[in-house]
Order: C-alpha cells, then sequence, then structure tokens
C-alpha cells in the first residue's frame, strides 16, 4: 500500500464504456494498479492508499452487461419460486402461492371459476375470454 501524495486529487470511479476503455489502455499493468487507475481507491485518515477491488471488478462486471444476480420482480426479497407444483395441505385445502398469482398479475378480488375433471381441477378467471 502506497503513501499518497498530497498533490494527487482522488478523482470519481470510472463507470461505463469509460472503464472498459480505460482498462483497455492499461493492458501492460496488474488489476490493482488499474483500479487506482481507473479511480478504485480510497485514502485512510493516516493518508494510506486502499484500492476496493471488489468495487472495481463489480464495475467491470456491470460495464461488460453481465447480469449475476438475475432480476427479480416485486419488492425484491427473495422468497421461493413457482414450482408448479402445490400438494393438499393437512386441512384438506390446496394453497396457490403469491409465485403463480404475480405472475398472472392477479389482483385481490379476482373471481375464478372451479372446474373439477377427473383427476384434475381447473380454475377459469370470471370474466376472462380463455
Amino acid at each position: 500500500m502506497a503513501k499518497k501524495n498530497n498533490s494527487d486529487t482522488q478523482a470519481q470511479p470510472l463507470t461505463g464504456q469509460a472503464l472498459l476503455e480505460k482498462v483497455r489502455n492499461l493492458g501492460h499493468m496488474n488489476k490493482e494498479e488499474k483500479a487506482r487507475e481507473c479511480g478504485y481507491y480510497t485514502l485512510t485518515k493516516g493518508g494510506i492508499e486502499r484500492v476496493n477491488m471488489m468495487k472495481f471488478l463489480n464495475a467491470l462486471i456491470d460495464a461488460e452487461g453481465i447480469e449475476l444476480d438475475g432480476k427479480s420482480e416485486g419488492n425484491g426479497r427473495g422468497g421461493r419460486s413457482a414450482s408448479y407444483r402445490i400438494t393438499v395441505q393437512s386441512n384438506n385445502n390446496l394453497l396457490i402461492g403469491s409465485a403463480y398469482t404475480k405472475q398472472m398479475d392477479l389482483q385481490p378480488g379476482d373471481e375464478f371459476e372451479i372446474i373439477l375433471g377427473r383427476k384434475h381441477i381447473y380454475l377459469k378467471q370470471v370474466g376472462s375470454e380463455d
């Protein structure tokens, strides 16, 4: 970790296409030097420079347009994804989870007609054409 010279001023870290171009131009440097040159460092109270590699690498991933987390819909909380299977509960009820109602954009108060088949249960939304 290098001691910071007072004559240097810390610039705003590069992002997007500017970051990608700068990294390409710095091909001869190691990754820590590239991160520093692109603005991904902080100074401690003692004036010691610390390179933030995680922010640098995450910015590179974002600039490349790589989606690692996957897009989540709704309120951003985790939870289960739809498995398209349900189990009869101990009280003989069937519960259709919110993953399905969100996917179909159902709202509280939407009504369904229940159609019983030999081994199937069909739900037909009241007022729908299908």
